[in-house]
């Protein structure tokens, strides 16, 4: 596997767990006062976007990396609008 491929999943890794601790901690806590709503709807935008040209250019770690990403910002989305 060529280096930027490597590369490529290994920033998919970090920065798609780096998200996971916020959708947990907001899950178990049940609390979304410092969340953004406008912050989180323009992020889900861009991650749509990524995942866009992820898929345009056949890129399995930027596929893999903004879905699982734009799953989590769903779902923090949703907590904040449901435990407002």
């Amino acid at each position: 596997m060529p280096f930027h491929e490597i590369l490529g999943y290994l920033a998919a890794f970090l920065t798609t767990a780096s998200f996971l601790p916020q959708v947990y901690k907001t899950w178990k806590t049940k609390s979304t006062e410092g969340l953004s709503l406008t912050m989180y709807t323009i992020f889900l935008t861009g991650i749509i976007c990524w995942l866009i040209y992820g898929i345009y250019l056949n890129s399995l770690p930027i596929i893999l990396a903004n879905t699982v990403t734009g799953v989590s910002a769903v779902m923090l989305i949703i907590m904040k609008l449901k435990y407002k």
